[in-house]
């Protein structure tokens, strides 16, 4: 059956790496299909000026889903041997209240800190709506890292919980955020999958920019 993914930019596009990922972790065989950055639902969703997007949009024969948790559901339906959710009933409640912690909020992080793996900023200064996303960002993952011993979020295996902060880990690396010895692990762990490697390497070598995603701070 015929599977495509629908995504944005591969530099700056959060939710288009975060299914991807689930994709590839569900070892689901599909096509990409990259929308310009010039397309105005693109744009929206780049900018954080729409309250609902269409990618990343996975086509799979007729059936087509968007919004990223409903594509773990599906994949994970699709793929059980994929194991996206732990298997234990507590662990994978937990997994899917912290996926949807990210999924739902953050707000304040995303406008101040916007996914660009091209760029990097030494010395960043996040201000303090910021911060205190990144410091419950902190403590789910070590409540992760305290009940299931790491390296990821839930245990030896990466799980949809993983892909859900991926591109977290991309915003701490690129904006400078300083972290305590295992969060900075985590963050190292994330940033050395092989899968991160692939969508990173496709990442530099795109040739559109978006100015309003390139400012100096």
């Amino acid at each position: 059956m015929k599977a495509t993914l629908t995504i944005s930019s591969k530099n700056y596009s959060s939710w288009s790496l975060r299914g991807w990922l689930l994709c590839r972790m569900a070892g689901l065989d599909f096509e990409e299909v990259l929308l310009s950055s010039d397309d105005p639902s693109t744009r929206a969703e780049l900018l954080l000026l729409s309250p609902s997007f269409l990618v990343p949009r996975l086509t799979h024969g007729a059936v087509s889903v968007w919004d990223t948790l409903a594509i773990a559901a599906y994949l994970g339906e699709l793929f059980p041997a994929a194991h996206l959710l732990p298997t234990d009933t507590a662990q994978r409640s937990h997994c899917r209240s912290i996926s949807g912690e990210m999924h739902s909020g953050f707000s304040n992080l995303r406008s101040a800190l916007p996914m660009n793996l091209k760029a990097h900023y030494p010395g960043f200064k996040v201000w303090a709506g910021a911060q205190a996303d990144i410091d419950r960002v902190v403590s789910i993952w070590r409540d992760c890292f305290t009940a299931y011993g790491g390296p990821w979020l839930f245990g030896a295996k990466p799980t949809v919980a993983d892909a859900m902060y991926a591109p977290v880990c991309s915003r701490f690396l690129t904006y400078d955020v300083k972290l305590d010895p295992e969060c900075a692990a985590y963050c190292r762990t994330i940033m050395a999958w092989p899968i991160i490697q692939d969508w990173a390497e496709a990442a530099k070598a795109e040739p559109d920019e978006l100015d309003e995603l390139d400012v100096e701070f």
